[in-house]
């Protein structure tokens, strides 16, 4: 017994290794998880629960099934309007957002002096707090002292009062929005470098020019980055808040009410928060049903390296027919 008593401790720690070594990888993940049941999930799901009561800040809670849904469809004109500026808003905003970002990355991408300072001045403006951005844009957008009217007014343009006209506003803000392109421009950079150089020299060689090799290499080896900023512009159009907030306020006559500010304004200044939940989840439908059609239609034209996809056979008219030789 003596003997064997070593070689029964030596299995029981081996044991009990195999046992707890498999714990050890979460406990290093753990706090992560925790963090994401706390700060994400339990909010998200606490946000669904309390979008079916009256849940005012101070006062009776009350569940009212989908009354809050309800209402929001059918008894509040504010709800349509901050959902048609915010539609118009990521129309203009999607596709200008993703031109500048490649445009940008394009440039960044030549081999040139300096290119290391000028990648550091783009990113720049995207690390500027939203509130430090606003103040910026209301000096330039100012009609009466505002740089953007004095240098029209060097051309003989008299410019208009931007923030203050419903035809401008709206334009103002997608321009003021454009301004934080950094990291959607290192996104555009980083799929640049991925592209092989062999594919430029054999299209280069075949006689394909700049504009050719552009269409026919470039765009389609930048899909797959294409689509992620596709989504991620998607989700930033409809969160937009912070310039609105301090700039307009959401005028002048609601063109610039974007659906998160009328969101906000429910929860905290009207201190409806159960509405004001059943707004984010209607939102957050609304993104998911677009991401999901990016993604479906992601099928037709993004392209990935190695993948090759099969064209659909021509069916021939003699097609049971047999072969004429």
């Amino acid at each position: 017994m003596a003997q064997t008593y070593p070689q029964t401790a030596g299995k029981h720690s081996a044991s009990l290794k195999r046992r707890w070594g498999g714990a050890v990888p979460y406990l290093f993940i753990f706090p992560w998880i925790f963090g994401f049941l706390v700060f994400t999930l339990g909010p998200l799901l606490f946000s669904l629960i309390i979008s079916f009561f009256d849940w005012p800040i101070v006062g009776k809670v009350q569940f009212i099934g989908f009354g809050n849904y309800v209402e929001m469809f059918t008894d509040d004109p504010l709800f349509w309007k901050s959902f048609g500026v915010t539609i118009k808003f990521a129309a203009l905003f999607v596709p200008l957002n993703i031109a500048v970002g490649l445009g940008l990355a394009i440039l960044l991408n030549q081999k040139t002096r300096g290119s290391a300072i000028f990648r550091t001045a783009f990113y720049l403006p995207s690390v500027i707090s939203g509130v430090a951005l606003a103040m910026i844009w209301s000096w330039v957008y100012s009609g009466d002292y505002g740089i953007l009217n004095y240098f029209l007014s060097l051309v003989g343009v008299q410019g208009p009062d931007w923030l203050n006209e419903t035809q401008w506003s709206l334009v103002a803000m997608v321009v003021a929005s454009l301004w934080g392109q950094g990291a959607m421009m290192l996104v555009f950079l980083a799929g640049l470098k991925g592209i092989p150089k062999d594919l430029y020299e054999s299209a280069s060689i075949d006689g394909a020019g700049m504009i050719r090799q552009f269409i026919s290499v470039t765009i389609p080896l930048l899909t797959p980055t294409i689509l992620f900023n596709l989504i991620t512009s998607i989700i930033a159009a409809f969160q937009q808040l912070t310039l609105a907030l301090l700039l307009t306020g959401g005028g002048p006559m609601k063109s610039t009410y974007f659906y998160a500010m009328y969101m906000y304004e429910n929860a905290f200044k009207f201190f409806k928060m159960g509405y004001s939940a059943a707004n984010a989840w209607f939102m957050f439908l609304i993104v998911l049903t677009l991401t999901f059609f990016v993604f479906k239609s992601s099928e037709a034209w993004v392209f990935y390296e190695g993948e090759m996809k099969r064209l659909p056979e021509k069916k021939s008219k003699s097609s049971g027919k047999g072969r004429s030789v």
